[in-house]
């Protein structure tokens, strides 16, 4: 594996924050698994189970918050990463209504120390990742492009809203383009993703994650919104986006240091009853009911991205239909529960050899 991206990850030092969350966890198993010396920054595991505690992984894991600049500016001084993933965040919008304060305080505020510890410590390349629902989402049909305005209804998209925004100033002011070499050393790039699925999410407020723990427990899972409308896609396809604009950022391409989408192609756009209609078909124990609430908390119905400049910039696409997704998702999920097993290194090794087949350029 260690020469998948062009090889840029081997014995290279990557610090991921928010390792131990669900995207964290899988982009560490990545990036251990080509040969990078991995250090985490994060909160303490926020479920239990926890994917990155069932990996066992040989990393340096440090414990801390994003909030905390001093902890941050001591990390990134002792181990001189070449490159940092930023994944940590309050990523749920339910919980984003409840705490909006903490919400802000960590997608923003501490995005905002993120920046400058990389930018103290002289960081080479930093890949930012947000969210698709950090734009002004207008429930149009047709998916929304880089330079669409940012926005936000609720706390958390609102926040990654806010978070972009940040992201594109520090690139205008201390990580400009037309500057880089002459005043700074320094790419930054921001990812938007839109809903990821498979093994190992114990997040509140997930439908995966929902029907899951429903099934395990013998319950019908509860489905509120059964019409809206999602791009569902495996974990593992956005993280080759960021992996893939992480190589660029490494190799010094300049022109890779801004805002990129990665979604799934349009049919994996399924709205939340068809998704559990599908995974049905994997586990004949899934059961659910639909619930109205009369004051249910806003959630976007219709909510799709344009991923045009990945195909045609960065060569990147998606490697999976949504069949597949289900398929994955639901069996690293039923081994889980019924034999105590994980199919991380599974999954990871079949859609590495899927991408090959699809000579995607970075799993040549």
């Amino acid at each position: 594996m260690t020469n998948l991206f062009g090889g840029i990850y081997n014995n290279k030092t990557v610090f991921v924050t928010g390792h131990t969350g669900f995207k964290g966890s899988w982009l560490t198993y990545w990036l251990k698994s080509m040969g990078a010396k991995v250090v985490g920054y994060s909160l303490q595991a926020p479920t239990e189970p926890s994917h990155i505690e069932l990996l066992n992984l040989d990393i340096v894991s440090i414990i801390g918050d994003i909030r905390d600049l001093d902890k941050l500016n001591l990390a990134l001084a002792t181990h001189k990463p070449d490159i940092v993933f930023h994944l940590a965040a309050q990523p749920l919008v339910r919980l984003s209504y409840d705490n909006p304060i903490e919400t802000y305080e960590t997608n923003v505020m501490g995005t905002l120390k993120v920046f400058e510890a990389c930018r103290t410590h002289k960081v080479k390349a930093i890949v930012n990742i947000t969210s698709d629902k950090a734009y002004e989402n207008r429930e149009w049909v047709w998916g929304y492009r880089e330079n669409d305005p940012m926005g936000g209804y609720d706390p958390y998209s609102s926040s990654k809203g806010c978070a972009d925004l940040l992201a594109n100033s520090y690139r205008n002011s201390y990580f400009n383009p037309k500057e880089y070499k002459k005043s700074h050393n320094t790419l930054l790039a921001s990812c938007r993703a839109g809903n990821v699925i498979g093994g190992g999410d114990w997040a509140q407020d997930r439908l995966m994650t929902d029907i899951m723990l429903s099934v395990s427990k013998g319950k019908k899972v509860s489905i509120r919104n059964p019409n809206a409308t999602r791009p569902w896609q495996h974990v593992l396809e956005p993280l080759s986006g960021y992996l893939a604009i992480g190589q660029k950022l490494l190799e010094e391409k300049v022109q890779f240091g801004e805002a990129w989408n990665f979604g799934p192609s349009d049919e994996g756009s399924i709205t939340v009853e068809e998704v559990v209609n599908n995974v049905k078909q994997h586990w004949d124990k899934i059961d659910y009911e639909i619930t109205r609430d009369p004051h249910q908390l806003h959630e976007a119905n219709l909510l799709k991205l344009d991923c045009s400049k990945a195909h045609i910039h960065l060569k990147w696409k998606d490697v999976w239909d949504s069949a597949t997704t289900f398929e994955k998702t639901v069996k690293w999920y039923k081994a889980f529960y019924e034999n105590g097993s994980t199919l991380t290194e599974e999954d990871l090794k079949a859609y590495i050899a899927d991408a090959k087949n699809k000579k995607l350029v970075w799993a040549i």
